[in-house]
């Protein structure tokens, strides 16, 4: 990698050399017949990503947008919504929905913790919900939903599933042709080119079912036009066509982003991701620097690490970035009392290796008694173990 620093917060992650290569290629003109078939490969790679046989949309725009965009086409002004919120960016579903007139419930867990089955199953009883909004890792506590148990409980009350999956696509299953429970899917999934696809930010990525697409087509009109499917859907099926210029340099990356994760292959960068998690969050447990979220709860892209008693935030954080290792601070009521350290997308092990290193290294500087040795060799066990266990 060609990366001066190590950039392992919740994202952008870390881009390796062959996609930045694919973007500083020739800007050209986007319809360019060369450009065309570059997006359109990069949309078939999209569909096998998911696995599904909906449609999928790229296009320009954060993880916002990809939020907005799933929202508006499946949900209609004074429709029910509910929210399953683990942290700050599931409430950022409760915002966007009552821009748009969507009445909204929400169940919030407390930090740390995953929202129950039982909890969603209670609050479906309530009323006719059109659609149900899960965050898959949220980024603000290293939370991962648990999609086994709470699918089945929400397609036992017909309601969509909206899965926001910026923090975990390709790193955490997403397969849309999985059913749960009764015959239940997800309908939706929306991410971001930044996190775990490992692509720089500026794409907004989302895919529907045929049931997303059937609630779409009864809602006669969108309160949207940018983000309204409809138009485009021509787009997608042909992007020689025009409704928005696409950001060209970005598509590039994107497809060579995409090449690497299905050359990878979906259920090895699955493992690979699961792997580098518990790897990461036992070794900084040898510092007392503990998970937020208990291992049954946590994310494999990020994790939410809690200071030792005493630690200066502040501090710890520039030290690191002094050494070339950035790292994120916590939010909301965690601020101060917590760092997030993203290990996802593409980064490889010695890179967080060398993470482990100098936070132990730091600590020592800053006055706390560690053992950099061993916290490696526990990450190195811990991966080893579990390259036994996925074989």
């Amino acid at each position: 990698m060609r990366n001066k620093e190590m950039l392992l917060i919740p994202g952008p992650t870390p881009v390796v050399d062959s996609i930045y290569d694919a973007m500083g290629e020739e800007t050209r003109s986007h319809t360019d017949p060369r450009f065309v078939a570059i997006y359109k490969e990069a949309i078939e790679k999209t569909k096998k990503m998911f696995n599904t046989d909906g449609e999928v949309f790229v296009v320009s725009g954060s993880g916002t947008i990809a939020m907005e965009m799933a929202l508006v086409n499946t949900v209609a002004s004074g429709e029910k919504l509910l929210v399953i919120s683990q942290g700050y960016f599931g409430d950022r579903f409760i915002k966007i929905g009552e821009a748009f007139g969507i009445e909204v419930d929400v169940i919030q867990s407390e930090w740390g913790k995953q929202v129950s089955p039982q909890e969603v199953e209670n609050k479906l009883k309530t009323g006719n919900f059109k659609a149900v909004t899960i965050t898959h890792a949220d980024t603000s506590t290293g939370v991962a939903a648990n999609l086994e148990e709470l699918l089945p409980v929400i397609k036992k009350y017909g309601a969509l599933v909206i899965l926001d999956g910026v923090c975990a696509t390709t790193a955490m299953e997403e397969d849309m042709s999985k059913t749960f429970g009764e015959g239940g899917s997800i309908d939706v999934v929306l991410t971001g080119s930044q996190k775990a696809i490992g692509v720089p930010p500026g794409l907004a990525i989302v895919a529907f079912n045929q049931s997303a697409l059937d609630a779409r087509a009864k809602i006669e009109r969108v309160p949207a036009y940018y983000c309204d499917i409809y138009n485009w859907l021509p787009i997608m099926h042909d992007p020689g066509k025009y409704f928005a210029t696409p950001p060209v340099n970005l598509i590039y990356a994107y497809n060579e982003g995409m090449r690497l994760v299905l050359e990878e292959g979906m259920e090895r960068r699955y493992r690979r991701h699961t792997t580098y998690g518990k790897s990461v969050r036992s070794a900084l447990a040898v510092y007392g620097m503990n998970a937020l979220a208990k291992e049954e709860a946590a994310a494999a892209t990020l994790s939410c690490i809690l200071y030792p008693e005493g630690l200066d935030d502040a501090a710890f954080r520039a030290n690191l970035a002094k050494k070339g290792l950035i790292v994120a601070g916590a939010l909301a009521h965690l601020a101060g009392k917590a760092f997030r350290i993203g290990h996802m997308g593409n980064t490889p092990a010695d890179m967080l290796e060398k993470a482990i290193t100098l936070i132990g290294e730091t600590l020592i500087e800053m006055g706390y008694s560690v053992d950099v040795t061993k916290a490696v060799e526990v990450f190195h066990s811990v991966q080893e173990a579990e390259e036994v266990v996925s074989k």
